[in-house]
């Protein structure tokens, strides 16, 4: 008898790890494979894949800020300057934004971290293999629950097989079912190991990416410089590698602080000046949130970290990221993605 229990222990183990297996290879693959375009990244692209969707906000506003196009005031309320936008993610915010009354900076970051203009650009970036899909992700790590309640099964009628033999009138002339059980364990508990799902956000790609565009020289965005405004392109390209810590200068004081969200209470995490980008920073928890709040669990609103990740919690459709607090933080987020971590203020 117990060799029908085994039959079934290993039937359940082989299609539990099949089925982790196939969403597992889906996590971690590439639609749009491309080569690392170094320090030609788009300003946005790169301001997302070192701080996730929140600092793609930001760094649009810094970059208004420093054109004249908005005024950010120290009570955080952002102002309309001028109605020219240069790409998608600054129309919707002079919209957002709205009459000359101005808006609220944490309102704005909620309301536009999670607008399609903003999680288009992680799915693109997604899609050339330097992000992996938050709910690809996140369903990966869901299917390795079906092998784990496999494996408790197998050792449920491991253990009874085991009892029944022991008390069998033939257990002298029989193999010991702990024996085929043990080796199937072993294996499950190989495989599980093995077969683990990226923590990360970031691809390794997408880190050898970040290094690029830092170099050995201040990156300076074409797209900043060909708008004609070389001045601020050191500083706007730093802004979107590492968020509130570019404001260093005394100068930029004001700046600073009316980006630092004083609510925030992300955790902190290494320094961003490392290889990559935290998989976790700038990435929301929260139901259906895009590129905020996939498996791990993250915080979208931090605009200083380096995140990893975006995109629908399911595919590339739009959807609304977490509150003011979670969703509109400026606040720095540490290390490389391939760490866990959240995100710390500046």
């Amino acid at each position: 008898m117990w060799n029908f229990r085994f039959v079934l222990a290993f039937a359940l183990v082989a299609l539990s790890l099949a089925v982790a297996s196939a969403f597992n290879r889906r996590s971690r693959r590439v639609t749009d494979p491309q080569g690392l375009p170094g320090r030609g990244l788009p300003l946005l692209d790169v301001a997302f894949l070192a701080g996730g969707p929140a600092r793609v906000v930001d760094t649009a506003l810094v970059r208004m800020e420093r054109e004249g196009r908005v005024v950010i005031s120290r009570a955080r309320r952002v102002t309309v300057t001028s109605d020219r936008t240069s790409d998608p993610v600054e129309r919707v915010l002079v919209t957002a934004v709205g009459g000359r009354a101005g808006r609220d900076l944490s309102v704005l970051r909620s309301s536009v971290v999670g607008s399609p203009e903003v999680q288009r650009i992680g799915d693109a970036l997604a899609a050339r293999g330097l992000l992996r899909h938050p709910a690809a992700l996140r369903a990966a790590w869901r299917a390795r629950k079906l092998v784990v309640l496999a494996l408790l099964v197998a050792l449920v009628l491991g253990a009874v097989s085991t009892v029944q033999w022991l008390g069998g009138p033939d257990r002298d002339s029989t193999v010991p079912p702990v024996f085929p059980y043990g080796v199937l364990v072993l294996f499950t508990v190989v495989s599980l190991v093995a077969t683990r799902p990226a923590k990360s956000r970031i691809t390794p790609a997408g880190r050898r990416q970040l290094l690029l565009v830092r170099g050995s020289t201040p990156w300076r965005p074409r797209e900043v410089v060909a708008a004609g405004h070389a001045a601020h392109a050191e500083l706007v390209g730093a802004f979107a590698l590492d968020g509130t810590r570019a404001l260093h200068g005394a100068e930029h004081r004001a700046l600073r602080e009316a980006l630092t969200d004083p609510s925030s209470t992300a955790r902190p995490t290494r320094s961003s000046r490392g290889s990559g980008a935290d998989d976790t920073a700038g990435f929301a928890t929260g139901p259906a949130t895009a590129w905020c709040g996939a498996s791990p669990a993250s915080s979208c609103g931090s605009s200083g970290g380096h995140g990893s990740s975006h995109h629908s919690c399911g595919g590339s459709s739009s959807h609304s990221c977490g509150s003011s607090s979670s969703c509109g933080s400026s606040s720095s987020c540490g290390s490389s993605c391939g760490g866990g971590g959240g995100c710390g203020s500046s």
